[in-house]
């Protein structure tokens, strides 16, 4: 299925590469009527419909004046992330508070001042991007992080279908971006990704899992912890430069 994005609005964070600028250019060739690029430094763009806005999800008035200055949007890409080199849980927690900043009040603080222009929009989309990480128990602050955006996304869902929003959350391993360049490892392409999660806009499906290793990750969940951790662990220790 191709979900078609006619006279939508599209607003999507972290739009400057890698799966921001995949989202950019499949909601211009879906039919989008305008795309708004949001991003800390933003670039320009080859094409009228694509509008450069500035947002550094991290601060807090950043994400207001985007929503003032975007009032006609529909539909919210969350994409903005970071997934730095070196991370631990057990790292410094200066660096820990860096990382949730981006993922989880960045992502929280994005969905909150955009949820009145959704409202007004007759509910429109938020569309979070997760990561199987917050499944898999990696011993990092990203994945801690991402495990606390899935649990806010599914709140979220509830607090905002009274308005009629529809949330998405998509979780998917490794994407074959410059993020996770240092990973010698299967990835999957931002292609992939983001036409799965434009046509589950469309079907109104609630949780995109995007690739074979998340929907894999899924379906063991509901395997006793004595068992399911340490497999995951021996998942993790397999992959870890």
């Amino acid at each position: 299925m191709t979900t078609t994005l006619d006279g939508r609005t599209v607003l999507v964070t972290g739009a400057n590469g890698g799966l921001g600028e995949e989202f950019v250019r499949q909601a211009v060739a879906r039919g989008a009527a305008k795309v708004y690029a949001a991003a800390r430094s933003p670039r320009q763009w080859d094409d009228t419909r694509i509008h450069p806005l500035t947002l550094d999800v991290t601060a807090e008035q950043d994400a207001v004046v985007a929503a003032q200055a975007a009032p006609d949007v529909d539909l919210v890409i969350n994409n903005a992330g970071i997934a730095p080199a070196g991370d631990s849980i057990s790292g410094p927690e200066q660096e820990l508070r860096r990382i949730f900043e981006t993922n989880f009040f960045g992502t929280l603080r994005v969905a909150r001042a955009f949820t009145p222009v959704l409202a007004a929009n007759g509910g429109g989309t938020l569309v979070n991007i997760l990561s199987s990480a917050a499944w898999a128990t990696m011993p990092t602050g990203y994945a801690a992080s991402k495990a606390a955006a899935w649990s806010a996304t599914n709140a979220l869902r509830v607090e905002l279908g009274a308005q009629g929003t529809q949330v998405v959350g998509l979780l998917v391993g490794m994407i074959d971006t410059p993020m996770s360049a240092r990973w010698d490892v299967p990835k999957v392409s931002p292609a992939s990704v983001v036409a799965q999660a434009y046509d589950a806009v469309g079907a109104g499906t609630l949780e995109v899992l995007a690739d074979e290793t998340t929907r894999y990750l899924k379906s063991r969940m509901n395997t006793p912890g004595e068992e399911l951790y340490p497999w995951i662990g021996e998942q993790i220790a397999a992959i870890v430069p």
